[in-house]
């Protein structure tokens, strides 16, 4: 197999500096490029880095210089609520075509796999146990960052049956969770108080973020058609998340819980994003047959395992006692 030749959107993120080391040590790679405002997060020894905005039309005839064989489009905003909904919006589709106009113009190009979110499914009180990977219009597109995801990934799939020669991946991403990783999810860990929906207990299903990594690496070398949900294996309740944590619950009444979260927002407390309030209240599971059968990776850590794991890297502080505190405190 010749070797390869890698480029990656939003190098300066900290997911698209750690692949660019790994594919720095990968045997297989024999150039990596990085496209980005920002400069990486941490030193690369071989990485080309190409100071572009992704938004810019420049980037058409800068990218076809590299002459890569597969783009890694990373630079997606998958955090709603990171910034406005305005600059999102022009990160995420402006930047999508932006970057299917330079890969129309490399006839290098032979795939390209998209760093994707399962934000696309939203998060619905009648959902399917597990969403499968053609149930992404089953819902209505009921968030701003929905209707980006669902843009993004049209124009994708337009430009794949333009161009079948190029195949193009859609890694559909739950959240992920880790200690090298600030997030909604770990944000929200974070909080001595946790606020819950009464009555509500949804299942959660997040991904490591070494599974995450690794997930992307083996698509790049095994890239399929289509979409693919990446997820660990299971869920977890969203309670025993937080207790996990060593956090409290408080939970908040449905009608004024956009309200308590403002609030919190206003303080600087905690950003909770329209589609970190539904996950919050509904949860989201996916089906991840597709990548452990047809991308052949399987994650190593299950869903609370994952969040076991940030715990212990973290130092996560308890703030109840266990019940095994409990006991031994009463013995003595």
């Amino acid at each position: 197999m010749a070797a390869r030749r890698i480029l990656i959107t939003g190098i300066g993120s900290h997911t698209g500096t750690e692949l660019a080391a790994r594919l720095e040590r990968d045997p297989r790679v024999e150039h990596v490029a990085g496209l980005d405002t920002r400069p990486p997060q941490a030193a690369l020894e071989r990485t080309e880095v190409i100071d572009a905005d992704i938004r810019n039309p420049v980037i058409a005839k800068l990218i076809p210089q590299v002459r890569a064989d597969t783009i890694v489009h990373n630079q997606i905003v998958r955090r709603p609520g990171a910034m406005s909904a305005t600059a999102a919006h022009d990160i995420n589709v402006i930047g999508t075509l932006q970057l299917l106009a330079a890969a129309e113009k490399s006839d290098s190009v032979k795939a390209i796999v998209i760093r994707g979110s399962a934000g696309i499914y939203g998060a619905e009180p009648n959902a399917p146990q597990f969403f499968e990977e053609e149930m992404a219009r089953l819902f209505p597109m009921r968030t701003r960052f929905q209707r980006d995801v669902s843009e993004i990934e049209n124009y994708f799939q337009t430009y794949s049956r333009r161009h079948p020669t190029v195949t193009c991946t859609m890694l559909r991403y739950q959240p992920a969770i880790g200690p090298g990783l600030k997030t909604q999810v770990t944000d929200y860990l974070s909080l001595p108080l946790a606020p819950t929906y009464l009555g509500f207990d949804p299942r959660i299903q997040l991904i490591d973020e070494d599974d995450a990594l690794d997930a992307l690496i083996a698509a790049i070398h095994k890239p399929v058609r289509g979409a693919v949900n990446v997820a660990a294996p299971g869920t977890v309740g969203l309670t025993r998340m937080v207790r996990m944590a060593g956090r409290i619950t408080m939970p908040i009444p449905a009608p004024v819980f956009p309200t308590v979260t403002q609030a919190a927002k206003r303080g600087g407390v905690l950003d909770i994003s329209p589609d970190f309030r539904r996950l919050l209240r509904f949860g989201r599971a996916v089906d991840i047959g597709r990548l452990v059968d047809d991308v052949g990776f399987t994650p190593k850590r299950t869903t609370a395992e994952a969040v076991a794991h940030y715990v212990r890297t973290t130092g996560g502080r308890r703030l109840t006692p266990s019940v095994r505190g409990r006991v031994a405190g009463a013995a003595s």
